[in-house]
């Protein structure tokens, strides 16, 4: 029996030419209000996860930064873990000579060295505020929660990915989509964030559904009793899934949780 629902936000339940359909946020109340506990796991800040929340109607626990941050609704702090600040700023050092784009993320404020049309993308409708820095160097990296790195080149992430996971095997290095590199702490994942809230509400993951399409989804499904891959989700995410459901266009979310939760 699924007894808590784990979701990610964008392209799961979410697109920017759609929002999140009235199908999809009924389908979030429908399960709060019948005891089933849900979570929303996102790389985003917990404010613009909060924001999230806020459009379906319901107050519940916020994945935020791949699992760096475990807040309540209200804002509270149930698991932090942090990004090493000595690793952080030799990659940033080295990013700014091959000028990558980077976001950093300290105590939950978005920061950049560049106010350029990188930044101006990732933004969008997210709801997010940023503050331009003249250099990182001037921020304190004793909570650092993330490094997002975002190049407009095919196949660069990929590159990129692979020579982070060989001189930094300490750190967490994920894909979120095709021109995003997070960096975080080792532990920082959904998947072990999803692990921290079993044990908190007394529950085992056998009784967790997760629900993803990206590849930093791929650690949250795994650990899922069933673990769930969007129609539209990465081929990687599709083969470490228990199940395979429609696409966001088609509210497949709302197709798993039927199929997994209510038995229809």
């Amino acid at each position: 029996m699924i007894k808590m629902v784990v979701t990610d936000i964008d392209g799961t339940i979410y697109l920017p030419e759609t929002g999140i359909t009235d199908n999809v946020k009924n389908c979030l109340r429908n399960l709060c209000d019948n005891g089933i506990k849900v979570a929303i796991a996102t790389g985003r800040t917990y404010s613009s996860a909060k924001t999230v929340a806020d459009k379906i109607g319901i107050k519940c626990p916020l994945i935020c930064y791949q699992g760096g941050l475990v807040n309540s609704y209200e804002g509270e702090i149930l698991d932090v873990k942090y990004l090493d600040g000595k690793i952080a700023r030799e990659i940033i050092s080295d990013f700014r000579k091959r000028n990558i784009h980077l976001n950093v993320y300290v105590e939950d404020k978005l920061y950049v060295e560049n106010d350029d049309k990188y930044i101006k993308d990732y933004i969008g409708d997210k709801g997010i505020d940023y503050f331009k820095v003249d250099s990182f160097d001037e921020l304190d990296f004793s909570k650092l929660n993330k490094l997002l790195a975002i190049q407009y080149v095919t196949n660069f992430i990929d590159s990129l990915i692979s020579e982070l996971r060989e001189k930094y095997p300490e750190i967490y290095v994920v894909k979120s989509f095709d021109y995003f590199c997070e960096i975080a702490n080792k532990e920082a994942t959904k998947g072990n964030a999803v692990k921290f809230l079993c044990k908190k509400y007394g529950i085992t993951t056998e009784e967790v559904m997760a629900i993803g399409d990206q590849n930093n989804d791929i650690e949250m499904i795994e650990t899922a009793g069933v673990g769930v891959a969007m129609g539209n989700g990465t081929g990687e995410i599709k083969e470490k899934s228990d199940y395979i459901t429609d696409s966001v266009r088609n509210d497949g979310f709302v197709k798993a949780v039927d199929k997994f939760v209510w038995g229809k």
